[in-house]
This record gives C-alpha cells, sequence and structure tokens, in this order.
C-alpha cells in the first residue's frame, strides 16, 4: 500500500477569540480515501491548512507515518495541496503547469517529458497537452492541478473543496474521476467538502465535524445508518427527528433490545430497536429516515407490534423523477417527510396525489436512537 498514515493528536487552533479547531483527533490509514465534512466554518480547512503546513497549530501534533510534521515547512513534507480556485499559471500551456514542479527540481527533460504525458494521460488530458488554461473549462483546469500535485509523486494528496466551482453534473463526473485515480495512484487522499454526498459517494471513511469539534468519524455507511448525534442525523441526508422518553427497555433474543419510546410530537408511543439498554424516563432522541417509511393508500394490515402505523393525509407531494417526497400531515397535526421510489413506469403520474388520505409506517428494526440527551 502506498501512501503514509496521517495521526492528528490534540490539535487546537484559536484565532484571537474564535475557536477554529478544538482537541481533534484523527487516525487516516495509510492508501485510505478520508473526507473532512462539515458546514462552513467548521474548521474542516483549518485542519487541512494545518496537516499542509499553511498554519499551526496552537497544541497538539500532526504526525506522517509516525513523524512529527509540525514546524515542517510545507514545500518539505510527503503532502501536496489540490485547491479550490485551481491556482494554475495563466501564461504557461497545460504541460508546462504540470512540468513546473519538476523543473524546479531541475530534472532532465526526457524525464519530464515522459511523467508529464503519463499523468496527463491519468487525467485524460492528452488532447489538452498545449492549451493555456484559459481555454479550459473548469472541469479540465481542475484535473491538471491534480496533475500537478501528484507529479511529485506525494505520500498524501490533499483536496480543499477542489469541485465546489463546478456545476452538479460536471461536479459528479469529475469525483468519481477522481475515485478513479484514487485507485490507480492507491496513495492516501484528505478531501475537504461541506456536500455529504460527495463525502458518502468516494469515502473509504469521515470525519464530520462542525464548530471545531469532531463529532464523529466511521464509513459512510455507520454516518448515515447510525449517526452519533442529532447534528450528524440532520447533516447527513435527510431525516425526521424526534425528542422522546423511554417507557421500557426490554432485552430479546437477538442480543439486542426491543424500546418503547414516548414521542409527544407524534402522539403516542413506538417501538425501536437498540443494541445498547438505555432506562425508562431517559430522554433519548429518535431518528427515521425518509426512505425508510412506507407510504400507502391502504391501512397496514400487519400484526406485529414492531411496526409503527400513522395516519395523515398528503400535505405536499415533490416529484423528483426517479422519486417522490412527500410531506404528511400526521392526525395529531405533526409533518414526517416520507421517501417513495418511482420503481415501475407511471403511465398516469404518482398513484398517491395532494390531500390524498394516506398511512405512514416503519418498522423498529428502521428506526434508530441517535443520542442520550443529558437532563
Amino acid at each position: 500500500m502506498k501512501g503514509c498514515d496521517v495521526s492528528i493528536e490534540g490539535v487546537s487552533k484559536n484565532f484571537g477569540s474564535f475557536c477554529a479547531l478544538d482537541d481533534a483527533n484523527i487516525r487516516i490509514n495509510k492508501g485510505e480515501f478520508f473526507s473532512l465534512l462539515g458546514p462552513s466554518g467548521c474548521g474542516k480547512t483549518t485542519l487541512l491548512r494545518i496537516i499542509a503546513g499553511f498554519e499551526v497549530p496552537d497544541s497538539g501534533i500532526v504526525s506522517f507515518d509516525g513523524r512529527n510534521v509540525i514546524g515542517i515547512d510545507p514545500n518539505m513534507r510527503q503532502s501536496n495541496t489540490v485547491f479550490q480556485n485551481y491556482a494554475l499559471f495563466p501564461h504557461l500551456s497545460v504541460f508546462e503547469n504540470v512540468a513546473f514542479p519538476l523543473r524546479l527540481k531541475k530534472m532532465p527533460s526526457a524525464e519530464i517529458n515522459k511523467k508529464v504525458l503519463d499523468y496527463l494521460h491519468l487525467v485524460q488530458l492528452d488532447a489538452h497537452v498545449h492549451k493555456k488554461p484559459n481555454q479550459l473549462s473548469g472541469g479540465q483546469k481542475q484535473r491538471v492541478a491534480i496533475a500537478r500535485a501528484l507529479i511529485n509523486e506525494p505520500s498524501v494528496l490533499l483536496l480543499d473543496e477542489p469541485l465546489s466551482a463546478l456545476d452538479a453534473k460536471l461536479r459528479q463526473n469529475l469525483l468519481v474521476e477522481l475515485d478513479n485515480i484514487h485507485d490507480q495512484i492507491g496513495i492516501t487522499f484528505i478531501y475537504v467538502t461541506h456536500d455529504q454526498s460527495e463525502a458518502l459517494s468516494v469515502s473509504d471513511r469521515i470525519a464530520v465535524m462542525n464548530q471545531g469539534k469532531v463529532l464523529q468519524i466511521g464509513t459512510p455507511y455507520e454516518i448515515y445508518e447510525s449517526p452519533a448525534t442529532e447534528f450528524v442525523a440532520k447533516f447527513i441526508g435527510e431525516t425526521n427527528l424526534f425528542d422522546s422518553s423511554v417507557v421500557e427497555c426490554v432485552p430479546t433474543q437477538k442480543d439486542d433490545f426491543m424500546v418503547t419510546l414516548d414521542v409527544p410530537e407524534l402522539g403516542r408511543q413506538i417501538k425501536v430497536t437498540d443494541y445498547d439498554r438505555t432506562e425508562p424516563g431517559q430522554r433519548v432522541s429518535f431518528t427515521v429516515r425518509p426512505e425508510k417509511v412506507r407510504i400507502t393508500l391502504e391501512e397496514p394490515q400487519s400484526t406485529s407490534r414492531e411496526i409503527n402505523a400513522f395516519r395523515g393525509y398528503v400535505e405536499e407531494p415533490v416529484y423528483s423523477g426517479f422519486q417522490s417526497k412527500f410531506y404528511v400531515k400526521l392526525d395529531n397535526g405533526t409533518t414526517l417527510k416520507v421517501f417513495k421510489q418511482h420503481q415501475n413506469y407511471l403511465e398516469d403520474g404518482p398513484e398517491i396525489q395532494w390531500k390524498d388520505t394516506v398511512y405512514v409506517s416503519w418498522s423498529a428494526n428502521d428506526g434508530y436512537i441517535v443520542e442520550v440527551i443529558n437532563q
């Protein structure tokens, strides 16, 4: 495996009275595609700049393969950075932009020519070798920047929101290409983004950050299905989130617990499966993702105690082609979000329409207790 391990231990950074990073601790594995995800101002770019050497932390260390790199100049580290604004030389051709780091090293011309053409082929720019940056699209410019960052063969590639200036479709296409490049090169990628769909699409693991703190580290599946906090649950995709209190917690035969929750916003008790014991009376946050909620015109016939079912009406349907999003107002007045995938051809449009009386339901296994609320 190429690349190197990157360890962030107790890193904090303040700008005046503003705390940009608060005791960040992350371990990034060799060859991993790792994303720092969070809203603007959460500290992710500050952390990336500390890893790159452009900022110095107030406390803590950053290690590459066990070697503390704090105090080492950026150009002497095993990392290179791809910036959001490309940072290309406008007067140089694509070839010369990519060749620039090698010319600084006074590498022989024949070796430069071979390496530059190899890396331009890697980013699919063979036909644009002699063009200037102003003759390229945004996506092509970013590929030039990626090739230039990779040609020095760093152990760690740092990417600071590299696709945010591109339109949505181009961004998705380049994201797939970036993932393919990572698979071919095999070094450690550390990717900063505020877009949760980007992070979920390409990351081996993700660190979700907010207000300078690392809230959760895990695989895309773990982050989405088992959010550690209310913030993570709301920031990663869409969800239905409710405060509730534990009425009963009973062990099952599957090494988990069947928990009965009293949810005031839903107007009644529900069932949820949990892997941790929670005590009766404990306040918790409960979430169920919209795509896990079933919506029907007929009342569910299941007699299982694990099914949570409610009646309501469609307050607002939103058709999106591949799916419809329904805002369902329940009989008690609470609105629930539901996603329904369109798996078959809809000759007469969606079956469920505005103002229809509907039933929404979900299994106890599809809800999730996000966190215990301190009382």
